[in-house]
């Protein structure tokens, strides 16, 4: 009986989907929002270059240096802020970045 249920659930939810987006596709939602809305926006936020853009905010952080091999990133204290938990091992001699939010890691080699 559960399995009937979630058989149709799934077939509406196909069928709501064709309906929004002409396609049955889940991956395909550029149809909901106006490609012409994202492109105005992102230059309108271009043209203020009075601001910094993301990347040039995180690589004036520095490094943040560490005694371990290995670090856990989560991007934030808060973890409502952050991102799932990357564990960075810290092998090389550069700086490693969090492929989510773009610190950069460095082992802090006490010889």
């Amino acid at each position: 009986m559960a399995a009937f249920g979630r058989k149709n659930g799934f077939t509406a939810a196909t069928q709501l989907l064709k309906t929004l987006t002409g396609s049955s596709n889940s991956r395909s939602l550029s149809g909901i929002v106006d490609r012409e809305v994202i492109t105005s926006h992102t230059a309108k936020w271009m043209q203020d270059t009075s601001k910094k853009s993301p990347m040039e905010l995180i690589n004036e952080v520095p490094p943040i240096k560490v005694e371990d091999r290995i670090v856990a990133c989560e991007g934030d204290d808060n973890p409502a802020l952050g991102h799932p938990i990357e564990f960075i091992c810290l092998d090389k001699d550069e700086p490693t970045v969090c492929k989510y939010c773009g610190l950069r890691y460095q082992q802090d080699h006490h010889h």
